[in-house]
């Protein structure tokens, strides 16, 4: 069960984070607001990273314990 949370972590942070950059590019506010230098664009990275984990790990805890739950309701 370690290993199956472990690997839909990793797969939904790296799906979320796609949909980030996706939205960036997409939003011109967003893309505005970036600043020019190689150090800022480092740290926007880093937070686009940071926010798709933290996201992916929500949505990790409620969907296995949503099923936790359920199997400890049945039985």
């Amino acid at each position: 069960m370690v290993k199956l949370s472990l690997l839909i972590l990793l797969v939904l942070t790296v799906l979320i984070a796609f949909g980030l950059r996706w939205r960036e590019e997409r939003l011109p506010k967003v893309r505005a607001a970036r600043r020019p230098g190689w150090l800022d664009q480092q740290k926007h990275k880093l937070n686009r990273w940071m926010t798709a984990a933290t996201l992916a790990t929500l949505v990790t805890i409620l969907v296995l314990g949503g099923l936790h739950w359920l199997r400890v309701l049945q039985g």
